[in-house]
Parts: C-alpha cells; structure tokens; sequence
C-alpha cells in the first residue's frame, strides 16, 4: 500500500483537528467543509473503501456509525438534523482512498446534493 493520508492523520503523523479517537476510530474536521459542521469519521485500520468491507468489519462500521451520532449528539445538531456520506471510488467522488464517513450539518441540506 502506498503512503494513505488519512492512515497519517490516524497514526498522528499528520496534524489534523482532532474531534474524537479511541483505538478503531478517529474523527476529525474536515480542511473544506460543505457546511459549518464538517467532520470526517474514519477507522484507523486502512480499509480502501465501502467496497473493501468484509463481513468480519460489521462491528467496525457499527462502532463509527455510533461515534457520528455521539458526536452528533455532543456537538448539539442531533435533534435539528445533519447527513452522513461516504464516496465509493472514482465515479461517486471518493477523493482519497480509506473508507471515511463526512458529516454535515450546521444548515437546512437539500436534496439532491449533486
């Protein structure tokens, strides 16, 4: 595997605005939000994309599903609403290639997004 960014910022070797950690995930914001919460959720095991997961990673996508609505929760957007996304490959514009959920919220979304 080639150097992965997003397993930089979860070793601490790239600087990242921390949010959350534990030892299977790390939130942190993201540097262009979409909105005014922007943050990414990410498990710190290298897992290339939602097309990567295997049966074995069901507990790891449950543990950063509840991490979002932890924070979620924390950050006080719970009850007004927010959208979780996660981009598969190419075509539906993952940009960097380790599975990662954005959470947006902080404004009313619309639908479709594009």
């Amino acid at each position: 595997m080639n150097s992965c960014l997003f397993c930089e910022i979860a070793a601490g070797r790239i600087a990242a605005r921390r949010l959350y950690e534990d030892e299977q995930v790390v939130a942190f914001a993201d540097i262009d939000p979409k909105a005014p919460v922007h943050f990414l959720v990410i498990p710190r095991r290298h897992i290339a994309s939602l097309a990567d997961v295997q049966t074995e990673d069901g507990a790891l996508l449950g543990h950063l599903l509840r991490v979002v609505a932890q924070l979620a929760h924390e950050q006080d957007f719970s009850d007004s609403g927010y959208r979780v996304v996660t981009n598969c490959h190419a075509d539906g514009g993952q940009s960097v290639d380790h599975l990662h959920f954005h959470v947006l919220a902080g404004r009313a979304l619309q639908w479709p997004p594009g």
